[in-house]
């Protein structure tokens, strides 16, 4: 199933999977969408996101980090 930036929970879960020993609170917004856009899923338009958007994705991968 393709990822597209709606959604986020799932490209959270490929981040964690391609991304196990990152520290997510010294990701940069830049990194983040370069991480995104390489994941193998990602199938959409990387002209639709905004920087609202990725800190959501980005503070969801915190949350999702620091709940386990």
């Amino acid at each position: 199933m393709p990822l597209t930036w709606e959604a986020s929970y799932e490209i959270v879960l490929h981040l964690m999977d391609a991304h196990p020993d990152v520290e997510v609170d010294g990701v940069s917004i830049g990194q983040l969408y370069e991480w995104i856009l390489a994941l193998p899923d990602f199938e959409d338009d990387p002209l639709l996101v905004n920087d609202g958007l990725l800190q959501d994705i980005l503070r969801e991968w915190y949350e999702e980090r620091n709940a386990l």
